[in-house]
């Protein structure tokens, strides 16, 4: 479809093509450009996501025929070097992604729509038909993400959501109330293997609460024990989760994020695992999943909360992870809020100090994030 746009705006095929191919043979040196925090893999390279975090769910072929070739598992996109540069640095806009690429490949002016052009000089805004088509496209997404939230199963007790939230220390028993934006898909399509595997699935809502992405955990049972299913990536996201939370938990109001009582605390972190550890012991705070570092700034929360508790995956000091966790803070301090960082007491973050703590017969307490 990306070819067939290229082809109306007056672009060849073959411009795009021989682009794509010398990305792809300098993709080590590409990679580097584009993802400064990733990391060498053995023949591919690693990161995050398209927002460059640190993490494994994005890999980019470095080296043969598959050279540029990349995958991000969390999101559900791929495609080739050009398309690589295109939703890294132009928003998807491969005209844009075009001129950046003969800019960083040193490439001389060529001919665009019959006259000269230098690279990087700004094209035309994308024809109102591509604009459509991917407002199309975001509506279609949106709909399979509803279709599969509403397939799922809301009821958690028993089944392998519920055995494989214990093997993490999380008891839903003991939470009291089983958090609504957790169900269970006994068998949801699974991309990387091409097959259908049961998953714990959260609901993404934006602030308005309304469903924009799907976040799945596939699981699969090992030694009889329900655990994450063994995958590059485990974890995986359906739709544009940008500025969008998993609602774990209400705290003591117990009411709606919306309704939320002047001058409530509210916690933010990744996981959901990390959110219900959390939420047992501190069960008085509100506790949100962002789903991904990069996304802890995103958020548009109401004026009622006052105070802020952002936990830490225990990111080394001075790694990105870290300092977009910082940055997020300096964002809601400048709204007015009181924000803090709480750290956990142990490696890893605090569900790991959960499980740590139960391994070790201590209190299932032990990661508290009001000890900081």
């Amino acid at each position: 479809m990306q070819f067939l746009m290229m082809y109306a705006a007056g672009l060849r095929m073959s411009d795009a093509r021989e682009i794509a191919r010398q990305l792809a043979a300098r993709a080590p040196e590409l990679c580097k450009e584009l993802f400064p925090n990733g990391v060498r893999d053995g023949a591919e390279y690693r990161v995050g996501s398209i927002q460059g975090e640190r993490g494994k769910s994005l890999g980019v072929h470095l080296f043969g025929p598959k050279a540029g070739v990349w995958m991000d598992f969390s999101a559900g996109l791929g495609g080739d070097a050009l398309t690589l540069v295109a939703q890294v640095r132009t928003g998807g806009d491969i005209k844009a992604a075009l001129d950046w690429s003969r800019a960083w490949l040193g490439l001389p002016a060529y001919v665009y729509a019959g006259r000269p052009v230098e690279a990087g000089e700004r094209r035309e805004r994308r024809s109102p038909d591509s604009d459509a088509e991917q407002a199309e496209s975001t509506a279609r997404k949106r709909a399979l993400v509803q279709r599969l939230w509403n397939e799922a199963r809301p009821k958690l007790r028993d089944t392998p959501v519920d055995q494989y939230l214990r093997s993490r220390g999380v008891s839903l028993r003991r939470l009291g109330r089983v958090p609504g934006c957790l169900r269970f898909a006994p068998r949801l399509w699974c991309h990387e293997v091409r097959f259908h595997l049961p998953a714990m699935v959260g609901a993404i809502v934006n602030a308005e609460g309304e469903l924009i992405a799907l976040h799945r955990t596939y699981l699969e049972e090992r030694n009889g024990k329900w655990q994450k299913a063994n995958l590059h990536s485990s974890k995986k996201v359906l739709g544009e989760f940008r500025g969008g939370q998993i609602r774990l938990w209400r705290g003591a109001s117990g009411t709606s994020l919306a309704e939320a009582p002047d001058g409530e605390t509210l916690v933010l972190c990744e996981g959901i695992e990390n959110a219900l550890s959390i939420a047992m012991a501190c069960p008085e705070y509100r506790v949100l999943s962002t789903v991904s570092v990069s996304n802890l700034s995103q958020l548009r929360l109401p004026a009622a909360v006052k105070s802020l508790i952002i936990a830490s995956d225990g990111d080394r000091p001075g790694s990105p992870a870290e300092a977009m966790m910082i940055g997020a803070a300096r964002k809601y301090e400048a709204e007015g809020r009181t924000v803090r960082i709480a750290r956990p007491p142990l490696d890893g973050d605090f569900n790991d100090t959960l499980v740590q703590g139960l391994n070790d017969g201590e209190d299932w307490q032990a990661g508290d994030p009001r000890r900081d």
